[in-house]
């Protein structure tokens, strides 16, 4: 037996003397933790994601988002927080982002698309090809890609997710779930929705019983904030998400970012 080999063997007795395993390391279980926190609070789901993973961000964008900031900023201070800049977004929306940003004086982090692959599908397609053949091509290079180039740096992230924002394709939406579009067989991502189990009316009482900043849009009749060209207002009694790619099919109303979990 060489030296190295003794080496070994006496780290291993060592260890298990005192009930240590050599490199451990501690395991996250999904369907437990998912069943456990399904009825917890969203600031439990925050704080579990802190505490399972040092490499967490929040993804930012709408009402539902800067919610997950209010709660998330009280557990850790120093929470990552990233929005896409499509390039495409209300003016209001920019501004709504600003006035989060120095809200809560954090660093907000922009996410912009490849400028090659938009100037290539902007020069072949124009600027509204999502009208004539949908709105796939637009999103994947305005925010998926952009988002994977971003999730590939992270362990977990926390998005605004609801069941109720889509019964079509939201309506299995867990509080944690493995991301299976970003997950790959070197790297698994997790996804916190905490609030998973909210309505549109316990956001909107959570936004305005804290007075947290929210989109100036949602004044106007908009509900579901996207890209200017692909949102609308919705009309009395329409679904929130009515007012996003309302040109297309009620089962096609994702961008990529969160597609639905088939099985």
């Amino acid at each position: 037996m060489g030296l190295s080999d003794k080496l070994h063997d006496l780290i291993l007795n060592f260890n298990n003397i005192y009930g240590h395993k050599v490199m451990s390391t501690k395991e996250f279980n999904l369907d437990l933790l998912a069943n456990e926190y399904n009825n917890r609070s969203p600031a439990a789901v925050i704080k579990l994601a802190f505490e399972e993973f040092k490499n967490v961000a929040i993804s930012f964008s709408g009402a539902e988002d800067v919610i997950l900031i209010d709660l998330a900023i009280k557990i850790n201070p120093n929470v990552k927080v990233f929005s896409l800049d499509t390039g495409r977004l209300h003016a209001e929306t920019y501004r709504f982002i600003e006035q989060v940003r120095t809200h809560y004086n954090i660093q907000l982090e922009l996410l912009s698309p490849d400028t090659i692959a938009l100037q290539d599908l902007v020069r072949s397609k124009g600027l509204y090809s999502f009208y004539k053949d949908g709105h796939k091509e637009c999103c994947n290079i305005r925010k998926v890609v952009p988002l994977r180039r971003r999730l590939s740096s992270l362990d977990a992230w926390i998005t605004g997710q609801r069941k109720d924002q889509s019964p079509s394709t939201r309506n299995m939406v867990t509080v944690i779930e493995k991301d299976a579009a970003f997950s790959n067989k070197d790297k698994t991502i997790y996804k916190f929705n905490p609030l998973a189990n909210w309505t549109s009316a316990d956001v909107w009482e959570y936004i305005s019983s804290n007075k947290i900043p929210f989109n100036t849009l949602h004044e106007q009749g908009y509900s579901s904030i996207g890209c200017e060209p692909c949102t609308r207002p919705v009309l009395p009694n329409q679904h929130e998400r009515e007012g996003r790619w309302w040109w297309e099919e009620s089962t096609q109303k994702e961008c990529g970012l969160h597609p639905p979990d088939n099985k």
